[in-house]
């Protein structure tokens, strides 16, 4: 029997169809934490997260065998953790009016000039976080999108839209620190 860490997902996904346990775990492991990491950029805090996440692992264990390996596994239990945290965003009816637009802080750079993306979404309404989130992250078309939220694609599409423009403002180097780096450097 080989190692399970050895495997490809598709391999690990059709013996997992055969009730391997093993093998799924392996496959928890590989994609676990990026999963948790989609689920709290949509929006969900870690607890929540978890908790989407361990159910969507249970129903990726149950549905294996329509794993066909046409795309990774990572995004395909990425669309299943995202289906269920908008059963659950819907049941809740949490959703924030488009009118709240929240309070936009500068995102900063950190010492080595990276930005943080997570803080830069958290500028976003939690539509546009979840529209963007789902199609950029769970990589679900806007047509998917549309009829997990039960909301028109042209409204999608917008909200899509505003939210990579957003991100784009508000991760883009600042002006005045283009103008500073030219400076040292002449």
């Amino acid at each position: 029997m080989s190692n399970p860490i050895d495997l490809h997902d598709v391999e690990l996904a059709a013996l997992a169809a055969a009730g391997g346990r093993r093998e799924f775990g392996e496959l928890v492991r590989r994609h676990g934490s990026a999963v948790r990491a989609l689920l709290r950029r949509m929006g969900a805090d870690s607890a929540t997260a978890d908790d989407i996440a361990q159910d969507a692992f249970i129903q990726a264990f149950e549905k294996c065998a329509e794993f066909r390996g046409e795309g990774a596994f990572g995004a395909w239990v990425k669309r299943i953790a995202a289906r269920l945290y908008i059963k659950r965003k819907v049941k809740e009816a949490r959703y924030v009016s488009e009118t709240e637009a929240p309070v936009e802080e500068p995102v900063h750079a950190d010492q080595t000039g990276r930005m943080d993306l997570d803080e830069a979404l958290k500028g976003l309404t939690d539509i546009e976080r979840l529209c963007v989130s789902m199609c950029h992250g769970a990589g679900l078309s806007h047509a998917e999108i549309a009829a997990a939220l039960n909301t028109p694609l042209g409204t999608v599409k917008s909200h899509v839209k505003r939210g990579l423009d957003k991100l784009r403002a508000r991760l883009s180097p600042e002006p005045d620190n283009l103008g500073r780096a030219a400076d040292v450097r002449a």
